[in-house]
């Protein structure tokens, strides 16, 4: 069992529009640069994001993305849901016909842990994420990468 790229993604691209919330909309294109993710990819998932109401997009210049509520109800089981992600530790994906289509030995372990992972994962804010000190580390050489990147390219643009 393992969280795919796509709810990895989403997660890591609400945290970021979170840490930055202070500075009004945030552009995908920024949430691309300093978290590396594709900006077609991250257009997808803000897609499903807004659809399930935990981002509302703010359109024309400055525009971007902001939360569509405090980061505090926010939850990171409710992202993974959003971007239709499950987590399943299952070897059947939860249907129980692992074993010639009945279910196995160890069916209900395996979803008994799913269940604990999604009840983890739904206890864990956007804003118990961003108080953590490893995070904010994090936060704050990435925009300082990214302001420098942006000092180089100006510098070296013509006049």
């Amino acid at each position: 069992m393992r969280l795919t790229t796509k709810g990895r993604y989403a997660v890591t691209a609400m945290l970021d529009l979170a840490m930055h919330m202070q500075q009004g909309p945030t552009s995908l294109a920024d949430i691309s640069k300093r978290q590396e993710i594709s900006l077609s990819y991250l257009e997808q998932l803000f897609s499903k994001l807004r659809q399930s109401e935990l981002v509302t997009s703010v359109r024309g210049p400055g525009g971007g993305y902001r939360l569509s509520r405090d980061a505090d109800d926010i939850f990171v089981a409710q992202i993974i849901d959003a971007v239709n992600e499950s987590i399943d530790a299952t070897n059947c994906g939860g249907s129980g016909n692992c074993q010639n289509g009945k279910v196995c030995l160890t069916h209900n372990l395996w979803s008994d842990l799913s269940m604990q992972i999604h009840q983890f994962l739904n206890s864990i804010s956007l804003s118990a994420l961003m108080q953590r000190h490893d995070v904010r580390a994090v936060c704050t050489r990435q925009d300082a990468e990214n302001e420098a990147q942006s000092l180089v390219l100006s510098e070296l643009a013509p006049q």
